[in-house]
């Protein structure tokens, strides 16, 4: 049996007080402060800032939020020890709101990982927050889902020029105002190639059936974003 893959994923809104452009730099620097705590150092394998692409008009890519941050964890168990380590409330949440809107807490969700297409990571990552259908109840959701997702991605269209593609079911309850269900991560070679994939059509109304048949897709966030910092 495979061992499970845990994750910590969070949706940010930067400081206000912050442009867009700094938002990386103020990001990266919070980031290094994880490494004068051994708690962190010990439960977070990886990490991975996901900024928002700038200056790109794509239908439906969210524009009201800055970056996604995807950190691999040791364990499941990993997560809610992180909120209560003693260094890490001292270091790095004073520091939170400096970058952030609000403190990481509101805005992380903790998901188990489900490899869909084992490939490279290419440039550009449209990661999906996807909000199930109202009328499902979770456990239909994430019953039906995995074979929903392995049959949207090999149907003609835009997601079968994604170079990996990566689910990620959200566990633990999500803090209020990010009720998803699972994050999905695409990686396209390039902004290009992405472009091409959706030929300009919007990001909300392109799903393979499969999928969207599940999905409450206005109410799911579809961020466009490249890799701005990541350890190890």
């Amino acid at each position: 049996m495979t061992e499970a893959v845990w994750k910590m994923i969070y949706l940010a809104r930067r400081n206000p007080q912050l442009s867009a452009e700094d938002f990386p730099q103020a990001w990266r620097e919070h980031s290094a402060l994880g490494r004068q705590c051994r708690n962190v150092g010990e439960r977070v394998k990886s990490v991975m800032q996901c900024s928002r692409v700038l200056d790109v008009a794509m239908p439906g890519a969210a524009q009201d939020y800055d970056g996604v941050n995807l950190l691999q964890l040791r364990d499941h168990e990993s997560a809610a020890a992180i909120w209560s380590d003693a260094e890490t409330l001292a270091v790095m949440r004073p520091d939170e709101p400096r970058v952030f809107s609000t403190y990481v807490r509101n805005f992380t969700l903790v998901c188990r990982e489900q490899v869909h297409r084992d490939g490279p990571r290419g440039g550009i990552g449209l990661i999906a927050f996807l909000r199930r259908r109202a009328d499902l109840s979770p456990d239909q959701f994430h019953q039906a889902w995995p074979d929903a997702a392995a049959a949207g991605l090999v149907l003609p269209g835009p997601l079968t020029q994604a170079s990996r593609v990566v689910d990620n079911e959200v566990v633990d309850p999500p803090p209020p105002g990010y009720v998803f269900d699972t994050i999905l991560e695409c990686w396209f070679e390039s902004l290009a190639v992405l472009d091409q994939a959706f030929g300009g059509q919007d990001l909300r109304h392109t799903w393979p059936a499969p999928m969207a048949a599940l999905l409450d897709l206005p109410a799911s966030v579809f961020m466009l974003t490249h890799v701005t910092h990541s350890r190890p």
